[in-house]
């Protein structure tokens, strides 16, 4: 009995579908050996959200938590830079990843995946946390899966361009910590953008993530803002990570070790 043989796949014939689930298995043997990798996105946001609670009126609390996973979903972008400067630095891995039909793009979607997974309990954690302090509308769901997607990318796209500027080892984590503590800082994530200094406030009006905080404030207030401002502030965000993002990748240097 003569059986069939599929013929063998040759180099450039797409095996890209097994590009993501492969760095999905990255993301889940980091958390499966070392599970305190889950427990640290989570503790985090909650240092600023038990101060918070602590000192600020109970009414801001459900719009704090959103900014928590505003804040959560942005720090990813310091994981992936931490990864890419990793493997280009130190292990020498990005070599096979230029010389293999993958290319930038792919490899960010994959290594932004990668480190979605360990903060997806922290996001999880803190929508329980949510829904238990306020009477969440259903449309604002929807309305923050899309804004921490795009949040997510960005940020991904801004950390593996950071990482392509990075020269040793020792660089990686002063220099992720300072650019993304101080762009979690300037963002009104944790507080009204009207609580912000003048100046502060005009920075703030140039990131992505200030729209984020807005859009998703007001999706939270039903009424809160009318649907021509939530409509702009949806396109800003959209817009604004989009020409973020090409920007990143434009500067990322993917080929150079």
């Amino acid at each position: 009995m003569s059986t069939a043989l599929a013929p063998p796949k040759t180099v450039g014939e797409s095996r890209h579908g097994e590009v993501v689930p492969a760095f999905a298995i990255i993301g889940w043997r980091w958390i499966s050996r070392n599970p305190a990798a889950t427990v640290a996105p989570i503790l985090i946001p909650f240092i600023f959200l038990y101060f918070l609670r602590i000192i600020s009126p109970a009414s801001l609390f459900p719009a704090e938590v959103v900014g928590a996973m505003l804040f959560t979903t942005q720090n990813i972008g310091n994981w992936v830079l931490g990864d890419s400067a990793t493997w280009r630095i130190h292990t020498g891995l990005q070599d096979l990843f230029v010389a293999s039909p993958l290319g930038k793009v792919r490899y960010l979607f994959g290594i932004a995946l990668s480190n979605l997974i360990p903060a997806a309990p922290a996001l999880v954690v803190l929508a329980v946390v949510l829904a238990s302090v306020a009477t969440v509308p259903v449309a604002f769901w929807f309305i923050l899966i899309g804004a921490v997607a795009v949040i997510w990318i960005l940020f991904s796209a801004v950390g593996i361009a950071i990482s392509s500027r990075v020269k040793s080892q020792r660089e990686i984590w002063p220099v992720g910590n300072l650019v993304f503590t101080v762009v979690g800082m300037l963002t009104p994530l944790y507080y009204p953008l009207s609580a912000v200094p003048p100046l502060w406030r005009d920075v703030a009006l140039c990131l992505p993530s200030t729209y984020a905080a807005l859009l998703l404030r007001g999706a939270l207030a039903p009424g809160s803002l009318s649907a021509a401002t939530m409509l702009l502030y949806g396109a800003t965000l959209v817009g604004s990570a989009a020409l973020g993002t090409v920007l990143a990748l434009r500067l990322y240097r993917w080929k150079s070790t």
